[in-house]
């Protein structure tokens, strides 16, 4: 290790197996994505993972004493300094087993914040995160103010006098959060000025949503020639990426790279990654990138259509589903699974690393939206001939001047006009 290169955390992942809880997942399925949730952290090495069968959470510690000991041999056997446990850990929890255990607790919601901290990049995106990390902290004012201005860098709590240390950091952290929503209003306003300016591009938006770790911005990447960090690692898009492409239909249209959805992301977070998620809204097609190769695809897609419906999205809007990474499938597999999406409207197995499907999948991406006609410049060589016999041929001349360097013709086409054209 270079001597500049930041320290590493020793991290064990923990999934309590709640017995009865009756709609809980398979506990190793949900321990697998608790850990790829871990790696999406820099600085942080993975050292264990365990599933806890638990008949019931307890209320003060969560685990029973036995387990807890048990527990605490092999965090001090193996170094470990941060136990991520894969779900809800009250602030008591939290505080009781940070105390025998001697090392940080992080519990899912705190994790996927922390992960949220990381990735930001936009000012919006930054402001909702400082909003849900400070809603966060308010319910975890059980503990020591210390350990939260250490964590958070400081808010500078001051109490007036009487007040406890508790109510000083609650009216502080209140205070901020009333200041971050100013500037959020502000920022929102702003993208929506943005927005209504693009709304006169008269191009679609296409929004690709998904679980997390999907191939989302691979597909991206794929269409748009874009370097959007394309990871096998959880949360790797955080802030919408738009980019306006020509498909090879001829179609133009805009992209947007969205935030991984994911089972179980607390609704504050949901809230506070609404804007985020507004392009969504905004969408004339949602394209749903299914990871096909997972074993829990169709929980993952549940939840997705879940949020999407929590956001407000309605049949309205056309939906494509994106049966993607058929390439991780064996033949026989992929082949099975391409004769099922040919089955269903809307559906097509697909390999974004590898381009292979994405041809029928833009074909009815570009149907979808329709013989929509588009008023353009176009400027013809006098030579062309045969190509401004063409469009007048098909009545999609609105106007025509002589320019310097050929026919300055004003069209109005379509998508499909336009690469008809270009094939002459």
């Amino acid at each position: 290790m270079n001597e500049h290169d930041p320290p590493v955390t020793r991290a064990w992942v923990l999934h309590p197996d709640i017995k009865s809880d009756r709609d809980r997942r398979d506990a190793d399925m949900a321990l697998s994505e608790a850990v790829s949730l871990a790696l999406a952290l820099p600085d942080l090495a993975v050292v264990g993972q365990t599933v806890v069968p638990l008949p019931k959470p307890h209320p003060g510690m969560l685990f029973g004493s036995g387990k807890i000991d048990e527990l605490k041999a092999l965090m001090k056997a193996n170094e470990v300094e941060l136990v991520l446990i894969d779900g809800p850990v009250t602030p008591v929890q939290q505080r009781n087993l940070e105390k025998a255990w001697g090392v940080k607790l992080l519990d899912r919601t705190g994790l996927i914040l922390e992960i949220f901290s990381d990735r930001a990049a936009t000012r919006e995106g930054v402001l909702q995160v400082e909003m849900a990390h400070l809603s966060y902290q308010r319910t975890r004012l059980v503990r020591a103010w210390t350990h939260l201005e250490r964590q958070r860098g400081g808010l500078g709590f001051v109490g007036g006098p009487g007040e406890t240390q508790i109510e000083a950091d609650r009216r502080a952290i209140d205070e901020q959060l009333v200041r971050l929503r100013r500037q959020l209003e502000k920022v929102v306003k702003t993208r929506e000025l943005h927005r209504k300016a693009r709304a006169k591009v008269p191009y679609p938006i296409i929004a690709l949503v998904g679980y997390t770790n999907a191939g989302k911005s691979t597909l991206f990447n794929r269409l748009t020639g874009a370097e959007v960090m394309a990871k096998d690692m959880l949360f790797a898009t955080l802030d919408p990426t738009m980019r306006s492409v020509r498909l090879p239909t001829g179609a133009d249209v805009i992209l947007s790279d969205t935030v991984g959805f994911i089972s179980d992301l607390p609704t504050e977070l949901v809230a506070a990654f609404r804007a985020t998620l507004e392009e969504v809204l905004a969408a004339d097609v949602i394209v749903h990138v299914r990871d096909i190769s997972h074993p829990e695809t169709e929980a993952q897609a549940a939840d997705v259509r879940t949020i999407l419906g929590s956001l407000g999205v309605t049949d309205e809007t056309p939906q494509i589903e994106l049966w993607n990474k058929v390439d991780q499938l064996d033949p026989d597999e992929a082949e099975a699974m391409q004769t099922r999406a040919g089955r269903e409207t809307g559906i097509f197995a697909v390999s974004a690393l590898t381009g292979f499907g994405l041809d029928d999948f833009l074909t009815d991406v570009t149907r979808l939206l329709g013989e929509e006609k588009r008023e353009e410049q176009l400027v013809l060589p006098y030579a062309a001939g045969k190509q401004r016999a063409w469009l007048f041929d098909k009545g999609l001349v609105e106007a025509e001047q002589q320019g310097e360097e050929g026919y300055v013709l004003t069209l109005k086409w379509s998508a499909s006009d336009r690469a008809r054209f270009e094939t002459i």
